[in-house]
């Protein structure tokens, strides 16, 4: 194992598999931290997905730092904590505490903080991270129903998370390269900082800074910061050549979407679906009942399963999230969907499905919990940072493809299945 990453939530992990995958490194996704002495697989790189994001603070540093232990053990020679390209957190944390704890464990005494995405148009100027060509508070991201971002400046957010100082290593330096990158960094440790918020708006600048952390103990970021980390590990003859680190074997069986998020991209993908695919659409406010939604959503399935993929959505608009919370409360709501949505994918798994795309960050991991999932080999990209999976754990083997909300483009649903035509359904 090169590297060692532990992730906040488990479409973000998979986002980074798929960005390790696509630099030629072969890599696994582990659901859960294992436990002490469980064998590491056999992989370039491993990522452990936590569902640590929106956790209570001190459950996320136990579970983070539990994930750092066993890849410790397993011989990782580098660390990645991935959290989101919108920065997800609260003042309260998770990102700064966890990110803490990370770097007292490791001993590196810094690390640099650089979600940028720029393929899915995630980046940071100024400190300031954009969505698009907006600021993060103006993106819709202000109106997040669990970590509402209303402050674009990412040094005063990670500042107020963290007991330690942060410093910017702004655009005109990171245009100049790594090696202009590596000594604003050190300069900034040697000034006490204990992180560096990194501009980046291009490819180029994610693979600079990836190029100026080869010697960084701990790295911190979205995905796109670990572009240039598969090139450190080749140049230093720690990484071969793969023909194709994403091939996945063929899987048969019947195809279902499940979609929980309320991203604007999640609705907008659903809006295009319904030109093409049967979809049902839930109703929790009408019956805020998990076992209700749930057996009527398998009714609904039943005779609708077969060569065509079908899709169950308790994705809504802002306003109907919010009656929801209103009436049951933030954390009662959330675990409502999620537990509807892990009963409905285990029905549909026991009527014949093989194949499924799952959309949102929290409805992912619900999901493959309840389908006993523990490991994830990583294969090919539907769209950037989404890419198909071989699922193994306590059950049949699954192809699940876990997407981010807020990822992929609008036909997305439909061409996630189109890129499974060879697997006979």
């Amino acid at each position: 194992m090169l590297l060692g990453a532990i992730a906040d939530d488990f479409t973000g992990a998979t986002d980074l598999c798929s960005m390790l995958v696509r630099g030629g490194m072969r890599t696994v996704q582990l659901i859960g931290a294992p436990n002490p002495g469980d064998p590491a697989p056999d992989a370039d790189a491993v990522v452990v997905a936590l569902k640590s994001r929106t956790a209570p603070t001190r459950q996320a540093i136990d579970e983070s730092l539990a994930a750092l232990h066993w890849l410790r053990a397993g011989g990782a020679r580098q660390y990645f904590f991935k959290y989101c390209s919108t920065f997800d957190s609260t003042d309260q944390g998770n990102i700064g505490p966890v990110a803490d704890a990370l770097v007292e464990a490791i001993g590196s005494g810094f690390a640099l903080a650089c979600p940028a995405f720029p393929t899915n148009a995630r980046t940071v100027y100024q400190g300031h991270l954009f969505v698009g060509g907006v600021l993060l508070n103006e993106s819709g991201m202000e109106k997040h129903p669990l970590t509402p971002m209303t402050d674009a400046n990412l040094v005063r957010v990670l500042s107020r998370q963290t007991t330690g100082a942060v410093g910017l290593v702004n655009f005109a330096t990171v245009e100049q390269g790594a090696q202009a990158i590596r000594r604003a960094m050190t300069a900034l440790k040697e000034q006490g900082r204990r992180y560096a918020i990194v501009d980046a708006i291009t490819d180029a600048h994610l693979v600079a800074i990836g190029e100026a952390a080869e010697h960084h103990a701990l790295i911190t970021g979205g995905s796109g910061v670990a572009m240039g980390l598969p090139g450190n590990f080749r140049r230093s003859g720690l990484l071969s050549e793969r023909t194709d680190p994403a091939a996945l074997p063929s899987v048969a069986g019947a195809s279902a979407i499940l979609a929980g998020s309320c991203s604007r991209a999640t609705l907008a993908q659903l809006g295009v679906a319904r030109g093409h695919l049967q979809v049902l659409d839930l109703e929790p406010l009408q019956t805020p009942d998990a076992a209700v939604l749930i057996k009527a959503a398998l009714d609904w399935a039943e005779s609708r399963i077969g060569s065509a993929p079908i899709a169950i959505a308790a994705s809504a608009s802002p306003e109907k999230v919010s009656a929801l919370q209103a009436r049951l409360g933030r954390d009662a709501a959330g675990a409502l969907i999620e537990e509807a949505l892990a009963g409905i994918a285990e029905g549909l798994v026991a009527r014949g499905v093989r194949r499924m795309v799952v959309a949102g960050g929290e409805t992912s991991g619900a999901v493959v919990s309840r389908l006993g999932v523990k490991s994830l080999r990583i294969g090919p990209e539907i769209d950037p940072g989404v890419p198909w999976t071989l699922a193994e754990g306590m059950g049949p083997t699954l192809k699940l493809a876990l997407k981010s909300g807020n990822f992929g483009a609008a036909d997305f649903f439909l061409k996630a299945f189109q890129m499974l035509e060879h697997d006979h359904a």
